[in-house]
């Protein structure tokens, strides 16, 4: 049974960094790609960014391009989304998300087939 479990979220002022780690366990996450959503206080999940299964590629919402990046953690099967420059506007619930296949949008929900429990994040101004 594959499990997603996110960490590292928090409340942090404009314009910090902070750095939430997807743990994985059920499979490989080389094997999909993997992908963060987020969701803010009354308004559907979006679509944050996404890393190919091989890890050679990244791909972000042109919200979050230039200060967000995602890359694979030291750990074995994690996953990590660095945040800097954090905005008011970045507040929400950040989900961890692994693929169903290995190929698809990958800003599409319908390519993940499994999710985490979600991380908070707050940005103040």
């Amino acid at each position: 049974q594959v499990q997603l479990v996110e960490s590292g979220g928090g409340a942090v002022q404009t314009g910090a960094s902070l750095r939430l780690s997807c743990a994985c366990s059920g499979r490989t996450i080389s094997d999909f790609p993997m992908a963060w959503f987020r969701q803010a206080p009354g308004k559907e999940r979006e679509f944050v960014g996404a890393i190919q299964s091989s890890g050679s590629f990244t791909y972000y919402s042109d919200a979050v391009k230039g200060r967000f990046s995602l890359s694979r953690g030291d750990a074995k099967n994690t996953v990590l989304l660095q945040m800097n420059s954090l905005k008011p506007e970045d507040t929400g619930v950040y989900y961890c998300a692994a693929g169903a296949r290995r190929s698809g949008n990958y800003d599409d929900e319908d390519l993940y087939a499994y999710w985490g429990q979600g991380a908070q994040v707050t940005v103040s101004s």
